[in-house]
């Protein structure tokens, strides 16, 4: 039977120590941290603590009774089904110490990165097909010309990269949010994932939004596990960044009093959106940044390395959305422009999208339109900027307008005088300051 969540499959739970393909040290010691840390005495206290299913976790524990690790209480609890309890010996007590000397991680045991591997490539964003409905519904609140949703469309669901740019203030980013909205399925997202028996967290709750999962019935003989509990079902992610990007924090970030290691941002994002909006206002050149990602766009794949400056291969399996108000020629070479498979331009709307536009921000902000003002506006102030549209322009004139209207404690209106007053504070006129 295939577990499904809007058609990606879902992880398969472990059946024996053997399935977790885990140094069985590594899973040993995180055990006996995890009892140390948390307290826990019964097996189906340790088996969420873990996030491993009860025969696996009761594998653990026998072996670690063998070791002498660990001990029986002797005592049945009977709120918990007279589940027998256990506790360290004071040998697991000596080796939990010494294990956390080693790493403070413990909690959820990770997924090798190899099995890591293999769920990637069930959910993969490429394998994604968004349709002219689904776009146009996750960008309803847009007024956009068809031609652009003729070109966003392909890229979206080739799960390519795209560079989106043209005049600021024309909807880049509200654009690439509704590109994410579209997305609108689910995928599964490891708590931590091992490399070298190194432990790297993955799930960020700031990145990913978890989706809620039925609670098994308790009244059921057998509880069911529906897919492996070292992942979280989650909407497929977004990370966004802008002039704050630097290449620093594309790396793996070591954690020294833990001895763990973050997962860099692109790796939180797979499966789902990285988008660098404002490209151009970083420290470092966009031709830097698009030369970082060069590798993960050609060959899916990204390098990172350890702290003992071991390099190793993760997936990238990830829509790169760049946004810049630059135009590509003025701050890439060719050879970085043919590794971004879609150039969409993002233009200015005509004066029929700007008066679409108006009308619609005027009825949502409650605000009555008047045809003398929208003439004064057309006729009066767009020919001193050569009638160049901007998609923020309606929501900027009107929220002014409502501000001048609730300062001067009259209704909500709009007049050629109001539009002046508003448009004033739209644009710095040039002069020289004398200090």
């Amino acid at each position: 039977m295939n577990m499904q969540t809007n058609a990606v499959m879902a992880p398969p739970p472990p059946r024996t120590l053997d399935d977790m393909r885990l140094p069985i040290v590594m899973m040993r010691d995180i055990l006996l941290k995890t009892i140390f840390r948390k307290n826990v005495s019964m097996v189906s206290e340790l088996s969420k603590a873990i996030c491993l299913p009860i025969p696996v976790t009761q594998e653990l524990v026998d072996m670690a009774r063998t070791q002498r690790l660990l001990e029986a209480t002797g005592t049945l609890n009977a709120q918990n089904g007279n589940e027998m309890g256990y506790q360290l010996t004071d040998n697991g007590k000596a080796r939990a110490l010494d294990a956390l000397a080693q790493s403070e991680y413990f909690g959820p045991m990770p997924v090798p990165l190899e099995v890591y591997r293999e769920q990637v490539k069930r959910q993969s964003v490429r394998n994604m097909q968004v349709t002219r409905s689904q776009l146009t519904g996750a960008m309803g609140h847009l007024v956009l010309p068809d031609s652009l949703l003729d070109h966003l469309g392909p890229a979206v669901s080739a799960g390519r990269s795209i560079l989106m740019y043209g005049p600021p203030g024309n909807g880049k980013s509200s654009i690439s949010n509704g590109i994410r909205d579209a997305l609108g399925d689910q995928i599964y997202v490891p708590l931590a994932i091992e490399y070298a028996s190194q432990v790297i967290t993955v799930y960020d709750p700031i990145v990913h939004s978890a989706v809620a999962q039925e609670a098994d019935d308790p009244t059921q003989l057998r509880r069911t596990t529906r897919f492996d509990a070292r992942y979280i079902c989650c909407e497929r992610p977004t990370v966004v960044t802008g002039g704050e990007l630097t290449l620093d924090m594309l790396d793996l970030v070591y954690n020294p009093t833990a001895r763990t290691y973050q997962a860099p941002l692109q790796l939180k994002s797979t499966g789902g959106i990285f988008i660098v909006d404002d490209l151009g206002r970083q420290k470092e050149p966009p031709q830097s940044i698009v030369n970082r990602w060069i590798v993960p766009l050609e060959e899916s794949k990204d390098i990172l390395a350890l702290q003992s400056g071991e390099k190793f291969e993760v997936p990238f399996d990830t829509l790169v959305i760049f946004s810049t108000n630059f135009h590509p020629n003025e701050i890439f070479d060719q050879a970085a422009l043919r590794r971004i498979f879609f150039k969409i331009k993002i233009d200015g709307p005509n004066q029929a999208n700007f008066l679409k536009i108006f009308a619609m921000v005027a009825k949502k902000r409650k605000m009555p339109l008047d045809e003398a003002t929208l003439m004064h506006l057309l006729k009066t102030k767009y020919p001193t900027i050569d009638n160049i549209y901007a998609n923020y322009q309606p929501i900027f004139l009107i929220d002014q307008m409502i501000s001048i209207c609730d300062f001067e404690g009259i209704p909500y209106q709009m007049s050629p005088e109001l539009v002046d007053r508003a448009w004033a504070n739209m644009f710095v006129k040039d002069e020289v300051i004398v200090k």
